[in-house]
């Protein structure tokens, strides 16, 4: 079996779509499988190959900047078009092809490797374009969809649904990663079921246990008796921080001991005017290397994730591996990863132009975990047994081997 994992130089390469090809390549070690990581948009000089961790890496940068064409969608073209006429220079052995793409703007990059290799195409639904617009709204993008009379926002969204729906039509097999992406795949953009599963992200287990708690929150300038409430990811609206904030002027209204740490880079802006009368007890890291986040899961007393749309969540993943109890919202995937035997939940409410979190109710739930510590350790043990059933690169690998072995039969 050949796989070419196909990977962007873009943001969602940093965060969730660079770790689950990561992740990805790190599973498939071992296996008797032909794999390589073909990175588009490369900012490496020229094309070029490297080895890393045993698996080969095709870079193919950029050729034709936007400022040298007046029209981009036939620079696309024009650059998929020759990357894969350089793939069939390079690709020797080219029986039991798979081509595993990414990114929803890959619809001609798909157009063009159907007609140069008999292969299987698989593309990965990492998440919905108009999420990060309207987040879990399903309701207000049907009446977008059908508005004759759209706005601006509205148009460009129309659009990018219009560019998803043309990608995946024309892939042979789409991965999703939640049941509640598959139903929009089959309800909203009209994709066969029989082309669709539905698998999971896993991660490695790097959790320590052997660490000395009283050692990090010391290294960490961190109170022995500072109840932590910690978050992690993008500092962006979508990931529901202002709610987050507002909420937590409320736990300290009850809890004097408490301090929010919020471990990522974005806008912080927002956050500093939200919270200026509150600052003192938060605590603002940017963006961490993954050995200091894993040390912050490790002296947490509780891990909030309150996304306004979350096809996935890798941080909720994170945070069960490391026994650490959560409280989130919800909402899309996010609904489906943390269980009530590991988490509290809080829904998250659809209103025509908007969506919102209750954040009294989201204070609540903190504040329960906070006074009842042995329910915590409970949920977050809970956490770490579901981890291993589920989530682990193990279990991730197996699925997609699964997946992979179907599609040469």
């Amino acid at each position: 079996m050949n796989l070419y994992i196909f990977n962007q130089t873009r943001r969602g390469s940093v965060f969730g779509v660079g770790t689950y090809i990561r992740e990805l390549t790190t599973a498939l070690k071992g296996c008797d499988i032909n794999v390589c990581v073909v990175n588009l948009i490369s900012e490496k000089p020229q094309i070029m190959t490297k080895q890393i961790d045993g698996i080969e890496h095709w870079y193919f940068p950029l050729a034709i900047s936007e400022q040298r064409t007046t029209n981009n969608q036939e620079q696309w073209k024009l650059y998929f078009r020759n990357v894969v006429y350089l793939l069939q220079l390079h690709i020797k052995d080219k029986k039991n092809l798979i081509f595993h793409l990414n990114f929803f703007e890959s619809g001609k990059l798909a157009e063009e490797l159907k007609n140069a290799f008999d292969c299987s195409i698989v593309a990965v639904t990492h998440f919905f374009d108009w999420g990060f617009t309207i987040y879990d709204n399903p309701g207000r993008l049907r009446h977008i969809l059908k508005d004759e009379h759209p706005d601006d926002i509205e148009e460009n969204l129309q659009k990018s649904f219009e560019e998803e729906k043309s990608y995946y039509s024309k892939v042979d097999y789409i991965i999703c990663l939640s049941n509640y992406m598959k139903e929009l795949l089959c309800q909203d953009y009209n994709i066969d079921v029989t082309k669709i599963f539905v698998i999971p992200n896993g991660l490695c287990d790097v959790a320590n246990s052997a660490n000395d708690i009283k050692h990090l929150r010391k290294k960490w300038n961190i109170a022995s008796k500072e109840k932590i409430i910690l978050f992690a990811g993008r500092i962006d609206e979508v990931k529901g921080i202002t709610y987050l904030i507002k909420a937590f002027r409320e736990v300290l209204k009850k809890k004097k001991g408490c301090r929010l740490i919020l471990a990522g880079s974005g806008d912080y802006d927002k956050c500093f005017r939200e919270s200026k009368e509150i600052c003192s007890k938060i605590t603002f890291t940017g963006l961490l290397e993954k050995q200091d986040l894993y040390e912050l899961y490790q002296i947490a007393n509780i891990g909030v994730i309150p996304s306004l749309f979350e096809p996935f969540g890798y941080v909720a993943v994170e945070m069960m591996m490391h026994k650490l109890p959560v409280v989130a919202t919800a909402t899309s995937g996010l609904n489906e990863v943390i269980d009530d035997t590991c988490g509290l939940k809080i829904p998250i409410t659809a209103l025509p132009n908007n969506v919102e979190i209750d954040t009294t109710l989201l204070s609540d739930k903190i504040l329960y975990l906070l006074e009842h510590p042995t329910k915590a350790r409970q949920m977050g043990e809970n956490g770490r047994k579901r981890f291993l059933e589920t989530y682990s690169s193990e279990i991730f690998c197996k699925n997609m081997l699964q997946i992979y072995k179907s599609i040469c039969m």
